[in-house]
């Protein structure tokens, strides 16, 4: 082997922050005990795992297993006042989770958390007969619900700005009376609900579809083991740095065929941009060939990984456009805008409209990127830092949300492939 041919790598990645949220909600409504494996431990995870403590939960946490406690009835605590910190998924399910309890509980959250979006599902679980009230802004935290247990019925949702609020539904169908049915009318990032769906089936509750009404019958979950997969929307960002390095082999165990996350499908997005990819029943591998081509591509269902596109777009042979994304600008920060304002920062030109970024090739030059407290924004231009020297962060730290050791782990991949 030439001394220039980056070594392959295989990397043990985190685990889905978003299949860990899941899977605490169902942990604690469940019938037993339930042992998780592998779960992310991570800023948003300890947050979701402290709000069920706050709510008379029992969570027991050791590095690579915590257990679970369930209480079909819910919470044990009368009273709660929990804080969410960021965490979308803690800010969202775990009210929906009291909600089918018995008692007054408050949630809060962080500045950031604050201002993102929460009416659709503050409206649904009004219609349902949820006493909950916004305190300041309306769809805003803070919010206090007084449960009473949840009746079922039909309800109608919105769910084009998050698919978290289809999801808080779902997981909470099972714990009604009567069970839901939910009648859709928009619903953005459809992958994530087929997680929910699927995780729900291992948890012993059976959804059912006809058409945009989903079926969700009463019955509650039954405790179980469940294994926790890494993260697809964090190996995004170690796919793409093979993809930008000719000779680079990247390999994520744990992530094949059978994974539950949608956003693996970005490996499909650097396969069509020339990128040489190999996804087995067990894992997944990116080599880099030298080649980047542009494309325009519709990151409706993957949106998450629209940051990682965007900043490997400037090494691209021709424009990179990224289509029907507008659900991205109603994260922790518009990071549609974020990813347009850095790449401008670097020299790179772009163009935007309400739910597209195109971005052009050219040249780049190193410069502070603005994160806007962010963790996707940081790790995706840690890739850009691969071709570019002189990029910083004006707060790296925010990585801690999903994956507190992102830059050891990224330096290592670096030095392995000699970039």
């Amino acid at each position: 082997m030439p001394v220039d041919t980056p070594a392959p790598q295989s990397l043990s990645l985190p685990g889905s922050k978003s299949i860990t949220a899941r899977a605490l909600f169902l942990a604690a409504a469940a019938d037993g005990v339930t042992t998780l494996v592998r779960p992310l431990r991570s800023d948003d995870t300890e947050g979701f795992a402290e709000g069920l403590v706050r709510l008379g939960y029992r969570v027991g946490r050791t590095p690579d297993v915590w257990q679970v406690d369930g209480r079909p009835q819910g919470p044990a605590a009368a009273e709660a006042d929990v804080y969410c910190r960021d965490g979308a998924t803690t800010a969202r399910f775990l009210p929906t989770l009291a909600a089918a309890g018995h008692g007054t509980y408050r949630f809060d959250a962080s500045p950031q958390m604050r201002r993102r979006p929460l009416l659709p599902l503050s409206r649904a679980l009004r219609d349902l007969g949820v006493d909950l009230r916004h305190e300041e802004a309306e769809g805003h935290h803070p919010l206090t619900v007084r449960a009473a247990g949840v009746e079922g019925g039909e309800v109608t949702l919105d769910a084009g700005q998050s698919s978290q609020y289809l999801t808080a539904l779902l997981l909470l169908g099972p714990l009604t009376r009567r069970g839901l049915r939910i009648r859709v009318t928009d619903l953005v990032s459809a992958p994530y609900v087929e997680i929910t769906l699927a995780m729900m089936r291992a948890f012993g509750a059976e959804v059912t579809r006809e058409g945009e009404i989903f079926v969700v019958p009463p019955g509650g979950y039954r405790a179980t083991t469940y294994a926790i997969e890494p993260d697809a929307s964090t190996a995004s960002y170690f796919f793409a740095a093979a993809a930008v390095t000719p000779g680079a082999e990247v390999t994520v165990p744990g992530l094949g065929t059978g994974a539950l996350q949608g956003d693996l499908g970005f490996v499909d997005v650097l396969r069509r941009m020339g990128a040489e990819v190999s996804v087995r029943a067990d894992a997944t591998t990116v080599r880099g060939t030298g080649e980047l081509r542009g494309l325009t591509v519709n990151m409706r269902d993957i949106s998450d990984t629209m940051p990682t596109l965007a900043a490997i777009a400037p090494f691209a042979s021709s424009p990179v456009r990224i289509e029907d994304v507008a659900n991205t600008r109603v994260k922790e920060c518009d990071r549609l805008e974020a990813c347009a304002e850095n790449l401008r920062r670097l020299g790179v030109g772009v163009a935007t409209g309400p739910d597209w970024i195109e971005i052009r090739p050219g040249a780049a030059t190193g410069a502070q990127v603005t994160s806007y407290g962010d963790h996707r924004i940081v790790m995706s231009f840690a890739v850009t830092g691969l071709r570019i020297p002189g990029i910083s962060f004006d707060d790296p730290g925010c990585v801690r949300k999903t994956f507190p050791g992102f830059h050891e782990v990224f330096a290592e991949l670096r030095r392995g492939i000699g970039s």
